[in-house]
């Protein structure tokens, strides 16, 4: 496999973050693979979520976080002036565990981020919440309703238009933090389909609880364990035969 910059999307190095006194992150050191599907897994706790919020340096919302080390998106350290934090947040979508689509219709829901990045042209936004419907395998589905409250759709359906959302402002990376754990088995496996075909075009990571789901649709899995990154390989490697102990013991369920 080639390691240049290209194929190489997150460089995490020597990474911690303390919330106060207390450290949640402890020498985080991984690659992110560009169209890849990374999952994030461990135990309730053991840092999943706020590593991912890292990476769109969103976990700075929280009073009294701290961070050390580098965390290099394409080669530029997003914690430097290089890279303004707005930047990042556009190239870098995030999709929450719950679905957590706006007061608007559908078709608002969508254009909310093209508008704020100051698209006014009403039929290039319809192009838009079309591509981007379709992109989410919601556009069958929505089409003649796009003037109606998102929130009359179905839970897995808001799930699916916050993706959309999440892609029509282009972005390079989609980074899910359980966005299936609220969703019953139906809409989850239109989630884990809907993510096969986002990998063509982005590259995702994704926090799980569901260690089947990590088997069945990540490439690359990374076990996290009381804020350490425990091991991180090929999920193949990962689920059928792990190199640390701790991770066949989670796997095989003996603790978590």
């Amino acid at each position: 496999m080639k390691d240049n910059n290209m194929d190489i999307v997150y460089d995490v190095k020597g990474l911690n973050l303390w919330y106060g006194d207390n450290q949640a992150l402890k020498d985080i050191n991984m690659k992110i693979e560009k169209n890849k599907i990374t999952a994030i897994i461990g135990p309730s706790g053991c840092g999943k979520s706020t590593f991912v919020k890292t990476l769109n340096r969103m976990i700075e919302n929280v009073d009294g976080v701290r961070t050390s080390g580098e965390i290099l998106y394409y080669g530029d350290d997003i914690f430097t002036n290089k890279l303004k934090v707005e930047e990042l947040r556009t190239r870098v979508g995030m999709v929450f565990q719950k679905p957590n689509p706006f007061p608007k219709s559908i078709y608002e829901n969508v254009v909310y981020g093209p508008k704020i990045h100051g698209i006014k042209d009403k039929k290039l936004l319809m192009k838009i919440t079309e591509e981007s419907l379709r992109g989410a395998a919601l556009w069958d589905e929505v089409k003649d309703r796009l003037n109606e409250n998102a929130y009359s759709l179905s839970g897995g359906q808001q799930q699916r238009l916050c993706i959309a959302r999440s892609m029509a402002v282009n972005p390079e990376v989609i980074l899910m933090d359980e966005p299936t754990s609220a969703l019953d088995p139906v809409a989850t496996m239109k989630i884990e389909e809907l993510m096969e075909d986002l990998k063509k075009d982005y590259t995702v990571v994704i926090v799980t609880h569901n260690m089947q789901q990590a088997a069945r649709i990540s490439d690359k899995t990374a076990f996290f364990l009381n804020g350490e990154l425990i091991e991180f390989d090929v999920t193949s490697k990962i689920f059928g035969t792990p190199k640390d102990q701790r991770t066949e013991d989670y796997i095989t369920g003996r603790f978590g």
